[in-house]
């Protein structure tokens, strides 16, 4: 598929999982192709990075589910810290990282919680009243959290090899979930830096390493450098001078028009264009 097949399945009102983890391995060509559709008013569950800023900057989000949301060298990304400061921008659940990782788990599993203890003695269930606790049926008794399935209608996730039929393998040092959100969700759509022949992940890197398998793999796209400016070790690291013009770009209003101008008004192509260009300009 290309990105613009995939966004086309994606409607206004969908819960979205996003995979990758900060501002690591995130499907952000599949992101600005979002950007370039008319798809609103999205529930977003993601280990948050800059696909979540840039959907935040676009006002396509109602509600954010989300353990944080961190360039990672930058600690907070600029458009979430602006859309919280401002309020009234979209709806917060915010998670403990581990409640996050039991809700997509319980949805790939098909059950309606999990259990778990993350969160036990934290703010966490102050400022999400919503959630419950359950008490262990056998002798212990102990009292845990009850993290409900979070369901996806679509997952977006970026690999770094992946064949036509939907098995993808990271090579890079985490696997971020990735699999776990493909799995917790209705439909999942792959990008990759390059597409393989089938046998051939197998040939070159080993078994753990083929990380979503076909049988929860919807689409699959082919998208170079599709995670810039986030990292995709170890194909490329993250841009991290353009990821700072990015951020300074954000906390200007008209500052980041015309780097919405420049860099996202036009198809992938043009980004990754202007991209170089910018980088020339640098020198």
């Amino acid at each position: 598929m290309t990105p613009e097949e995939i966004v086309g399945r994606l409607e206004s009102g969908m819960t979205l999982g996003i995979g990758g983890w900060g501002s690591r391995r995130k499907p952000m060509a599949l992101v600005r192709a979002l950007l370039r559709s008319p798809v609103t008013d999205l529930t977003v569950v993601a280990y948050g990075g800059p696909d979540v800023g840039l959907l935040a900057a676009a006002g396509k989000i109602r509600t954010l589910v989300t353990a944080f949301v961190t360039l990672d060298s930058i600690p907070l990304e600029p458009h979430f810290r602006a859309a919280r400061e401002r309020g009234g921008a979209f709806d917060l659940v915010e998670l403990d990282e581990a409640m996050l990782l039991q809700g997509l788990t319980a949805a790939a599993q098909r059950l309606p919680f999990l259990p778990v203890r993350a969160g036990l003695g934290s703010d966490v269930l102050r400022v999400n009243p919503g959630l419950r606790t359950v008490t262990s049926p056998y002798e212990d008794g102990e009292e845990l959290v009850a993290v409900p399935a979070l369901r996806l209608d679509a997952a977006l996730v970026h690999l770094n090899r992946a064949d036509h039929r939907g098995n993808g393998q990271y090579l890079g040092p985490d696997p971020y979930f990735d699999d776990l959100f493909c799995e917790a969700a209705e439909a999942a759509y792959v990008s990759c830096e390059r597409l393989v022949a089938p046998g051939e992940p197998a040939r070159h890197a080993a078994p753990q390493t083929l990380l979503v398998s076909r049988h929860s793999v919807t689409g699959v796209t082919q998208t170079p450098k599709g995670a810039h400016f986030t990292s995709c070790a170890p194909d490329y690291g993250r841009d991290e001078p353009f990821q700072q013009a990015y951020a300074t770009a954000a906390a200007d209003p008209a500052a980041w028009e015309a780097f919405r101008r420049r860099f996202l008004s036009g198809d992938e192509e043009d980004y990754h264009l202007a991209v170089q260009a910018w980088h020339k300009e640098q020198r």
